[in-house]
């Protein structure tokens, strides 16, 4: 029986990301962000549960992956596509999103149609980079305590917010939360920013976990620092801190791999 409670908890991240899918397409994308966290939520839980009962599993570690790619590989890649795409006439955020996009159309669109018409399918990298990524990490023994290339529910929160941070700028009407808006919803900012993070996930950049193998300040330094910083922001920012923050976990990654280095000399 207590092996079926990981498994059921990985089938609760599945559940979330078919339901994230399902809002973004039937056009009420603001709704998805919160079948994502939903996800994330039992995503970390299937994993920590199962550990704690020691019902750690073969199958239980397929039915993460598998989940995973749907909930972070499938639900990401529809979301961005709807973003290039317009979200669909019943959305809440449909009218702020035409009038970014067409905003910000580049002007060589206006002279090859053809850019504006298929660019958005650049938003199924993120698929296609996540399978990667996720069988790469099922084989890869370099990454139990530490991850090689970017978690695909970190990239995922930084796409799957932005539908949320939308329509908090329509409802708020606050001049800083539109112009921030203005720039990660920019169609030009998300396709560069599909590219990068997928090309991030199956990188061989060494980034840091959050498992901790003791509580200890030694040895956790960069996790405390991430932890207190992340913490702060999102007391002070709410939702529109997780784009900064997933940034800031790319940036500090990089620095301590930095410092390593320096220190293995």
């Amino acid at each position: 029986m207590k092996r079926l409670i990981p498994n059921l908890l990985t089938a609760g991240n599945l559940v979330g990301g078919i339901f994230a899918i399902i809002f973004t397409l039937n056009g009420h994308m603001e709704w998805a962000p919160y079948c994502i966290f939903l996800s994330a939520i039992f995503d970390f839980l299937d994993g920590f549960v199962a550990r704690l009962l020691k019902v750690q599993s073969e199958l239980g570690k397929q039915l993460d992956s598998l989940a995973d790619m749907v909930t972070f590989g499938v639900a990401p890649g529809i979301i961005v596509y709807k973003l290039l795409n317009g979200p669909g006439t019943h959305s809440y955020i449909h009218l702020i999103t035409n009038k970014i996009f067409y905003d910000y159309e580049w002007s060589i669109g206006e002279k090859y149609e053809w850019i504006g018409e298929y660019l958005p399918y650049i938003a199924f990298l993120i698929p296609v980079f996540a399978l990667f990524r996720l069988a790469k990490f099922n084989l890869d023994t370099r990454q139990t305590s530490s991850f090689i290339g970017l978690p695909t529910p970190a990239m995922t929160l930084f796409f799957a917010v932005i539908p949320l941070l939308m329509l908090e700028a329509i409802m708020g009407q606050g001049k800083m939360e539109v112009q921030f808006v203005n720039i990660i919803a920019n169609p030009i900012f998300l396709i560069l920013a599909t590219i990068v993070l997928s090309l991030l996930m199956v990188s061989e950049i060494p980034l840091f976990s959050l498992k901790f193998k003791d509580f200890k300040f030694k040895g956790n330094e960069i996790r405390y620092l991430f932890l207190t910083i992340s913490l702060l922001l999102f007391a002070t920012l709410f939702f529109w801190s997780i784009p900064i923050i997933i940034i800031l976990y790319i940036i500090l990654s990089l620095i301590n791999n930095a410092v390593k280095r320096k220190n293995e000399v």
